[in-house]
């Protein structure tokens, strides 16, 4: 991997062999870093300095990932906002509140899309009316309230 290096949207460059890395780690986050190594051809060492290097840049992450069903989370919702003002300012502030899962700029119909992860409808209507709604510069929200969830992976692999 190229150290320190930047595409020209300023965010770190990838190279093959680390793409191949997270490839591994997309398939299987607990895999052996000597399993890893061996996929790639690299050493243990190698793979456990490039894994540590992918996460101190922000390029991945190593998480357990949940059903929010079977640990208490009874309502997620997807929450679009529309903003008058400055958006980044609206996101970052979003980006702060623990039970937000997920925050993008968007364009199109709303400004924002917020993934909002709750107890119970009690939380989602306070998270809603009272935090989001709250914000300085959030005009108006329009809230998707998730049903089931069908489908949620991690592994789209690397271009």
């Amino acid at each position: 991997m190229a150290r320190n290096s930047k595409n020209a949207n300023g965010s770190p460059t990838v190279d093959s062999v680390s793409k191949a890395i997270i490839e591994q780690l997309q398939e299987d986050g607990r895999r052996p870093y000597g399993a890893i190594g061996r996929a790639v051809g690299l050493s243990e060492a190698a793979v456990r300095q490039r894994v540590q290097k992918l996460l101190d840049q922000g390029v991945m992450q190593v998480v357990a990932v949940t059903d929010p069903l079977t640990v208490g989370f009874m309502r997620q919702a997807m929450v679009g906002i529309t903003v008058d003002g400055d958006v980044e300012q609206v996101a970052d502030a979003l980006a702060e509140v623990k039970e937000v899962e997920y925050v993008v700029v968007t364009a199109g119909s709303f400004d924002l899309l917020v993934e909002i992860v709750c107890e119970d409808d009690a939380h989602l209507l306070e998270m809603i009316s009272k935090r989001i709604r709250a914000l300085p510069g959030v005009r108006s929200t329009e809230s998707f309230v998730y049903l089931k969830l069908r489908k949620q992976t991690y592994a789209w692999g690397t271009r």
